[in-house]
């Protein structure tokens, strides 16, 4: 009788110390692919998504449009969106974060936009009535009453592009995605595993650090509930 292989590498077990001792730079490298990928994609989005919103919000016939656009990107498969890009960026992280920031707009683009519909209008008429005009208006009251509501679409939008990002493996630009999709291709199940498991501790990081920063941003709404 073949005596059992003494590790756990050489046995393909779901856990594995050994993988982690003996990938630690492939995994760090690809952790941080997978962070600038998704940091990249989110806030070029929330640049995009903020002056729309805004716009939106001023003008309310652009509202419908701009929703409307942005919510048939999202139902676009992600396959597909990397495919209609592609003749644009090629194969590079470009293509990737590209894709991202149109899948974030219908998230943020609408939460925003619902944060600023729900500033109430008399808080309006009263900051114009002590010569708020129309700029300081949206910096020092209409943008921080809205903020609980933006950050809720900007947690869901980062949660999200951690998810994507994976599937940027198509085109070799996938972060912890490009581990998963050569594990799944070569049955490592080691490798799968501690791929899998980073991502979804990298979308609850995100989610708790931007929730933290939410509650430092918003001492009104703390106050509030106390």
């Amino acid at each position: 009788m073949t005596a059992a292989p003494d590790d756990c590498l050489a046995r393909n077990e779901w856990i594995c110390g050994d993988y982690l001792s003996s990938r630690r730079q492939i995994l760090l490298d690809a952790v941080g692919q997978h962070l600038e990928l998704t940091a990249l994609s989110v806030l070029i989005g929330l640049a995009v998504a903020l002056p729309l919103a805004v716009l939106a919000r001023r003008w309310g016939w652009a509202a419908g449009p701009v929703l409307a656009v942005t919510t048939v990107l999202y139902t676009i498969p992600s396959l597909a969106m990397f495919s209609l890009l592609l003749p644009v960026y090629g194969l590079s992280a470009t293509l990737v974060v590209a894709g991202l920031v149109l899948y974030s707009l219908t998230l943020l683009v609408r939460n925003i936009l619902a944060g600023l519909r729900a500033v109430p209008e008399e808080t309006r008429q009263a900051a114009r009535g002590l010569g708020f005009g129309p700029v300081r208006l949206l910096l020092t009251v209409e943008l921080p009453l809205a903020l609980p509501a933006a950050m809720a679409g900007l947690r869901i939008a980062t949660v999200s592009a951690v998810s994507l990002v994976t599937i940027g493996a198509i085109v070799g630009f996938g972060g912890l995605g490009n581990l998963i999709y050569a594990g799944m291709n070569t049955y490592f199940k080691a490798q799968v595993l501690t791929a899998s498991v980073l991502c979804v501790l990298i979308a609850v990081a995100a989610d708790l650090l931007l929730l933290g920063v939410q509650w430092l941003l918003t001492p009104w709404a703390r106050k509030g509930r106390t």
